[in-house]
């Protein structure tokens, strides 16, 4: 028996999708073959967004379609990338003349199908594809890796892109707007207990009591090192620090932040976090001029947290109070 609220492992992305249509039929609409969630209410006179990624990840990517963000997402298989003909589907589906924008976070498979999904959809439709690689713990490219990982800045890059193409903004210019968000962001976290996937009855890596892992990934991936529990301020300070100076944020400086839980963290865990972020930032001379705390980015059941800073400018900003209405983000 499981210790997860499942009926079968292998059914939980597609139950899962047909609970979230029940629970907001205005807002999102579950294709189930090939499995893709589009708006229920699409616009055929914008550019389309399109992204996705293995399930596991909740709200992420299905729950951030809908008005000002995504017009499509493809869920994989938990962890697992979704299949190009997937991809294709959703493209088909909601690319309406002005072209398509992929957001792809930066994993092999996830790469790979939606170069795959282009290939395939050829010269019908105008596409682009936006990498997003903000995850700081990961081995860079001229060390043998493939580079950084995508978390979380993904939810910047769909929501300031979303409402650029909400706002009619021309496919190349939407394009080349995301890379300016994912050169401008960077994200760190750190977990006390890794997930447990469906159908598992191990975590994916175990830890003592007083130790938390630092770098961790979005899969359930060890981070860069084992370290020693520390008070949230400490925590916090040690995951900012290193993105200022990643970022080039500067003293006069502002950023915009997502403080994320990866699964099991408690809002008041959070909302200490979001204290101690303003807090830190302030003794370096760094404006916090927009933030957001809450599971957006999640690693199932991981009790974590990462912290994504984006630098600041004004074009950034306007985009990122522009209207939105998903399941997972509204204002």
């Amino acid at each position: 028996m499981s210790s997860h609220v499942v009926n079968r492992p292998e059914d939980v992305v597609q139950e899962a999708l047909e609970g979230l249509q029940i629970l907001y039929p205005t807002t999102i609409s579950y294709h189930r073959d090939p499995a893709f969630v589009t708006r229920a209410l699409g616009r055929r006179d914008k550019v389309a967004l399109v992204s996705g990624g293995g399930a596991g990840h909740e709200p992420l990517h299905s729950g951030f379609v809908g008005l000002g963000m995504l017009d499509a997402a493809v869920p994989g298989a938990v962890f697992a990338s979704p299949t190009a003909f997937q991809i294709r589907a959703a493209v088909e589906a909601v690319e309406t003349g002005s072209g398509a924008l992929l957001i792809v976070k930066n994993y092999t498979g996830d790469k790979l199908n939606f170069s795959i999904a282009a290939e395939l959809l050829g010269a019908e439709r105008q596409l682009e594809i936006v990498v997003v690689d903000d995850d700081l713990a990961t081995a860079s490219m001229d060390q043998g890796g493939p580079g950084r990982r995508g978390t979380a800045a993904v939810i910047a890059v769909e929501k300031i892109c979303g409402a650029a193409a909400e706002s009619g903004w021309a496919l190349a210019e939407v394009a080349e707007l995301g890379r300016r968000v994912v050169s401008a962001s960077a994200t760190l976290s750190a977990a006390f207990r890794s997930c447990t996937p469906p159908g598992q009855t191990r975590p994916s890596f175990e830890l003592a009591p007083d130790e938390m892992e630092f770098g961790v990934g979005i899969h359930g991936e060890r981070g860069r090192e084992t370290r020693p529990i520390v008070t949230a301020a400490e925590l916090v300070e040690q995951l900012t620090a290193p993105i200022i100076e990643a970022i080039s944020a500067a003293r006069g400086g502002g950023v915009i932040a997502i403080v994320n839980g990866l699964g099991a963290t408690h809002e008041l865990e959070l909302a200490i976090a979001t204290a101690g972020l303003k807090s830190f930032l302030d003794t370096v001379g760094i404006t916090l001029d927009r933030v957001i705390a809450g599971s957006f980015v999640t690693a199932l059941d991981m009790h974590g947290l990462s912290i994504t800073l984006i630098r600041s400018t004004e074009e950034f900003l306007d985009l990122w109070d522009a209207p939105v209405r998903t399941t997972a983000l509204s204002w």
